[in-house]
């Protein structure tokens, strides 16, 4: 099973809508604007073609968090780009954290940037896994959603292992201290958070308590929690 590649494209696949929620094209000449590659391929581009292209409130990321809100997670995706940027994030959280505890050996965060293939795929299976569990936080993700994201997921995806895995997570009651069980490393817990934060909607109580247990579980200290935070709300400068 590979969840890397899949979870990069699901990251990417947001990247053509702004901060004020609109949907930049950055290919003219295809229907679905910057996501033309991506939905040409296989994979998690097939299940967001099947979910209607590029348009992020009729996409994969749309049914999994609301409709309601889809622009405004989208948004925050949008910023951080793909699973690389996810970990450069985490790293410079991780930093800056260590930095400010003001501790005298500091050891270089292994975030998912920085790992060889294997480390990669267990990190990117962690990250999936939260960002599944985020998506059902406000408790909005009912049968009809559920059956159709079963669907899509039957037609379009040819990995029968991931797509089991995919539809169990869904299926799963919502469960902090489960999602937090693959959180092995400090930096697998950093990544998971990051994920967490980037598709809930901080405003809604239901979510932000479901992000305050996953910490918990997790266990990420107060200062490097709100370092997490503060670097997803940043403006995209990962450079």
């Amino acid at each position: 099973m590979n969840t890397t590649s899949i979870l990069d494209q699901l990251l990417k696949s947001v990247q053509g809508i702004g901060q004020n929620g609109s949907e930049q094209s950055k290919n003219v000449n295809s229907p679905l604007g910057g996501l033309g590659d991506l939905l040409s391929g296989s994979g998690l581009g097939g299940m967001l073609s099947g979910f209607g292209g590029g348009a992020l409130t009729g996409g994969a990321i749309g049914l999994m968090v609301g409709n309601k809100k889809a622009r405004k997670v989208g948004a925050k995706v949008a910023k951080v780009g793909g699973l690389g940027a996810l970990g450069v994030i985490a790293y410079k959280a991780y930093s800056n954290w260590q930095t400010q505890k003001l501790q005298t050996t500091h050891s270089e965060p292994r975030t998912i940037n920085l790992l060889p293939a294997p480390q990669v795929e267990q990190h990117s299976m962690a990250i999936l896994k939260a960002l599944i569990a985020a998506s059902k936080a406000d408790g909005h993700f009912d049968a009809k959603e559920r059956q159709l994201l079963d669907q899509e997921l039957n037609r379009y995806s040819n990995d029968l292992e991931l797509r089991r895995w995919f539809e169990s997570e869904l299926n799963k009651p919502l469960d902090p201290a489960d999602v937090a069980s693959a959180g092995k490393t400090p930096e697998m817990a950093a990544e998971m958070y990051i994920a967490s934060v980037l598709m809930v909607d901080e405003e809604n109580f239901m979510e932000r308590s479901y992000l305050e247990e996953l910490a918990r579980q997790l266990k990420i200290d107060p200062d490097l929690k709100g370092e997490l935070e503060a670097q997803v709300r940043q403006p995209l400068n990962r450079g």
